[in-house]
């Protein structure tokens, strides 16, 4: 008999971020790997940050901060 496999989560869960100043991200992709528990969306927010620092690092535009955070319609 082989051995199983551990299963391995492959894709991305899709979030809308809407900053304080009122500007929209929408289709955020962070990757389902690292979403998970119950504090899962929590986890997705500091994954966005993180995004948003690199980003900016590379653009030299700041983004503000985040006002909320939701999982985008149809996942």
């Amino acid at each position: 008999m082989g051995k199983k496999r551990e299963r391995v989560e492959t894709g991305f869960v899709m979030f809308d971020i809407i900053y304080q100043d009122g500007t929209r991200s929408s289709h955020r992709k962070i990757p389902a790997s690292q979403i998970g528990g119950l504090d899962g969306d929590t986890n997705a927010k500091s994954l966005i940050e993180e995004q948003d620092r690199k980003i900016s690092d590379m653009s030299g535009v700041r983004r503000g901060p985040i006002k909320t955070i939701v999982r985008s319609p149809g996942q």
